[in-house]
């Protein structure tokens, strides 16, 4: 009998694993072909992607001067690249949710609810980053550069470094501004407090600072940029970690009081001396029921 238990047992795990493996591969089918059907769509419209790409260095650039393809492919290579780049970006939803699906089946329900809003969030904080290198950086960023070009060098950016450049960027303060995200993951695990982390925030200032330093190209106008709004993002994670922790407490004392209301209330009140007298009459009556017709007082008059 053991024999066969344990070779059924192992049978069991075998086609569990199957199972799972054939979902990852559908679940991995479904997020290559979403890719490739938004970089169908996008590639006729590479070029015109590139030049709104390249629309904050170009609105910088002296006069007589433009962009240059070093390369002998880079005109070629370069727009593809950039579509392919996007269509993993806008196609994030849709990775997410699959990677949401696969996972879903092995959580328990207080940990869908925590990891569902958190994908989402995190997905749009990360366009929001990007959108504020594009809008925000990108202008202060070049205009810096071409007016501190010595005299005399023509500034002329090739379009294949231009593109890793600010591709660098993008994912520097996409990543800078999940920081909300991990503060409140940090105080939900119960790793730290608000508290604890208020009495920390020199050491995030420098370290925001550093972070900049480390995720973005060596100059210090981009390091500056990106610093600051880690900060800031950095604080409203603690003023939102502040709040869940507040509504957490008060939840928690709602439940307290109406455990102990429930304790103290007794579940049936006690009865009165007339009430246990009518009871007990009631029981005798029942139980002998000839005595209350041999009883005068019981008969009708």
């Amino acid at each position: 009998m053991k024999p066969t238990e344990d070779t059924s047992d192992k049978n069991k795990k075998h086609e569990t694993l199957l199972s799972h493996l054939y979902e990852l591969r559908s679940r991995l089918l479904w997020v290559v072909g979403s890719v490739l059907v938004v970089f169908i769509g996008l590639f006729p419209f590479a070029n015109k992607l590139y030049s709104y790409l390249a629309g904050p260095l170009m609105a910088h650039l002296p006069e007589g001067s433009s962009m240059v393809a070093i390369d002998v492919a880079s005109p070629f290579l370069t727009p593809f690249k950039l579509v392919f780049l996007v269509s993993i970006v806008l196609a994030i939803p849709i990775i997410f949710y699959h990677a949401w699906a696969f996972i879903a089946p092995g959580l328990y329900s207080n940990e869908k609810r925590l990891v569902f809003p958190l994908l989402v969030s995190s997905s749009l904080l990360f366009y929001v980053g990007m959108a504020f290198a594009y809008f925000i950086v990108f202008p202060l960023m070049f205009g810096f550069f071409t007016r501190v070009a010595p005299e005399g060098v023509a500034v002329m950016t090739d379009i294949g470094r231009y593109l890793d450049f600010v591709v660098k960027i993008f994912i520097a303060f996409g990543i800078a501004f999940e920081v909300p995200i991990v503060t409140l993951v940090l105080v939900k695990l119960g790793i730290t407090t608000p508290n604890q982390l208020a009495g920390k925030r020199p050491y995030v200032i420098v370290g925001a600072f550093i972070l900049g330093m480390l995720l973005t190209p060596p100059d210090v106008v981009s390091q500056i940029l990106l610093a600051i709004p880690v900060w800031l993002l950095f604080e409203l994670g603690l003023a939102l970690s502040r709040v869940m922790v507040n509504n957490k407490n008060s939840n928690n004392e709602t439940d307290t009081n109406r455990e102990e209301a429930t304790k103290q209330e007794p579940r049936f009140a006690p009865l009165t001396a007339e009430e246990q007298e009518m009871e007990q009459d009631e029981t005798e009556l029942l139980d002998d029921p000839d005595s209350a017709v041999d009883d005068p007082d019981t008969k009708a008059p």
